[in-house]
Parts: structure tokens; sequence; C-alpha cells
């Protein structure tokens, strides 16, 4: 899920959906509330601890912390140098997953399948919005941790392009490897400024989650057809956004003053200016897939050992 929610286009929610713990996440983070106190000192800490699911968060989010801490700088590299082998094996993810939810759908009614259709449009064009740039105010900030972490558990819409959308993705990825290089290179004053901005999209990420958890737990829990309907369709009009051939609109500078595409539009492999890698990016594609079958593979596995 880390590693997933470094990428924009790629969501984390799609990889927990997948896995099977998707429904376990969203309704453990809805449990999480201040009587987690109360019950602690009423029965204790092992009961509080149990009724909020707390080893399976805990374990959950170390991992996607390790994860987004320790690959950042190479996903940062592999889109700068190889962004069409690395958009080829999320595209061939996507696409398995979209056909697993697809797949979870028990009645295809007329309004499911217009849920689908009206999801996939509005997907596709926040697939095509401009990027504008962030103000450097904390509110913004705030604003943006919390429109983010929707997105990130939200299968099919990516945490990293709302980012990306809001101009505040070259922030976010800024602040991980200055935290982090920060902290290991002795410099307090960059790992200060770092830790900040951290805490500010932090703490709007926290009021975001819990705010959309509930919603998405009472979904899941009573509209799950329609709710499943639309997760599909914005995995679909996502699509466009990790297709793998793109045509440079418009560049930006990023931090380290390195042009980076800003707006671009999907295209056939046969116009693409360069070196398609047709071949390995179709290798690409089905390990992407692959990876998706064994996913749902342990995802099932561990649905059978719940049983």
């Amino acid at each position: 899920m880390g590693a997933a929610d470094v990428v924009p286009g790629v969501s984390g929610g799609t990889i927990a959906f997948i896995s099977g713990i998707y429904e376990e996440l969203i309704e453990s983070i809805d449990n999480l509330s201040l009587s987690f106190f109360k019950t602690w000192k009423t029965s204790g800490f092992k009961t509080a601890w149990m009724a909020i699911n707390g080893s399976f968060l805990l374990a959950l989010f170390m991992g996607i912390a390790i994860s987004i801490l320790s690959l950042a700088k190479l996903i940062k590299w592999l889109l700068h140098n190889e962004p069409v082998l690395l958009w080829s094996f999320f595209f061939g993810l996507v696409l398995a997953s979209i056909l697993y939810i697809a797949k979870q759908i028990k009645n295809w009614s007329p309004i499911v399948i217009l849920a689908i259709l009206l999801t996939s449009i509005l997907s596709y064009y926040i697939t095509l919005a401009e990027p504008f740039a962030s103000p450097e105010s904390p509110y913004y900030l705030l604003f943006c941790g919390f429109i983010a972490i929707i997105a990130m558990i939200l299968p099919g819409v990516s945490g990293a392009f709302i980012l990306l959308i809001l101009g505040a993705y070259q922030t976010a990825i800024d602040t991980i490897n200055n935290l982090r290089d920060g902290l290991f290179t002795g410099n307090i004053e960059l790992f200060k400024d770092a830790l900040i901005n951290f805490i500010l999209l932090a703490i709007g990420a926290v009021i975001g989650i819990k705010v959309f958890s509930k919603i998405l737990n009472w979904m899941f829990k009573h509209k799950k057809n329609i709710t499943l309907a639309i997760l599909t369709g914005f995995m679909i009009g996502s699509l466009n956004k990790i297709w793998p051939w793109k045509k440079v609109l418009t560049t930006r500078l990023n931090s380290e003053n390195i042009e980076v595409p800003l707006l671009e539009k999907s295209i056939l492999p046969q116009h693409f200016n360069g070196d398609s890698q047709l071949v390995m990016a179709i290798v690409f594609i089905i390990i992407g897939f692959l990876t998706i079958l064994i996913l749902e593979r342990l995802g099932k596995g561990k649905e059978n050992t719940k049983v």
C-alpha cells in the first residue's frame, strides 16, 4: 500500500482491497475513538487494544510508513528514468484490480451500470485536471492531507495524484526525503522544517481518514453492491492517468530545478517520442496483472483462515 501511495495514479486502497483486508481496515479505523482511553481505564490496555484491532492497524501502518520512507527515492528515480516500465507495471495492477472488484458485484442492475459509467467519467476527468501551485500556507497543507488520505484509502483514486493536482505532491515527497535525510545526517534545520510540514499533512490525514472511514464503513455494510460499482468506475477512469505512453503537453521545474511533465496526453505506443519499449512494457503489464492474482490468492487464504 505504501509503495502504491507514493506513485501518482495508483491507489493504496486498491492493494488493500485485492489483498482481502479492505473492509477490516475501514472498520478498524472507524472503531478508533477517544473511548479507547475509557476502555483502557475500566477494562485494561489489552481489552482496549483488541477492541480497536490494534495489532492489525499497527502492523499495517508500520508497513506503509517503512515502504514510503524507503521507496520514495526509488519511485522518484523510476518516474524520471524508467517511466514507461513503471507505469506499465501499475497499469497491469489496476487492470486486474478492476476485473477483481467488478467480479464482487452480485447484482448487475441499471443503477449499478449507471454508477460505474458516472464514476468512470468523473475519475477520467480528474486525471485531466491541471495541477496548480501550492501556496505555502499551513491551512492549505492541512487541507491537502485531508483530501489526499481520503483518496489513498479509496480504491481507484490515487492520493498521490490528488496531491499532484493540488500542487502539493512535490512538497509531500520533499517532506519525506528531507525528514529522513535530516534525521540521518544530523541536519536539525532540514529535519525541523520537514517535521512541521509532516505534522500538518498528518493532522489533515487523521481527520480525513476518520471522517471518511465512517461513511465508507456504513456504505459497505448497507450498500455494498453500489459501493463496489462506484469503486470499479473510479478505477476504470484512472487508467488514463497510468497509461504508459504519454505525450508531454507542458512541463514544470521541480524543487531540484529538473524539468518534469506537468500536463500529459495518452497516446498509442507507435506515436511515442522515443523508445516505446513495447515488448518490455507488455511484460511488465503482465507482471502487474499476475501480482494481483497472487494477492487475490493470498487474500482468499486469509479469509479461509478466518473461517
